[in-house]
């Protein structure tokens, strides 16, 4: 999901997306540890889709505080 994408969604949202994402990175650590997993570069890439959403939550609780 791109970062545009992601700012148009709320903070319970993003929480909701980032409880998915972390879930999604798990399977793929057990997949890629039993051999199972045909594409090791998409743990990379969900990582940074964490790394996104968090970033956008931290953001966005700054923009909360500040009103």
């Amino acid at each position: 999901m791109k970062a545009k994408e992601l700012r148009e969604l709320s903070l319970s949202q993003l929480s909701e997306k980032l409880f998915q994402t972390r879930k999604k990175l798990q399977e793929m650590r057990f997949s890629l540890s039993s051999g199972r997993l045909k594409n090791p570069h998409k743990i990379k890439e969900t990582k940074k889709e964490i790394a996104r959403i968090l970033t956008l939550i931290n953001e966005k609780r700054k923009n909360d505080r500040k009103k």
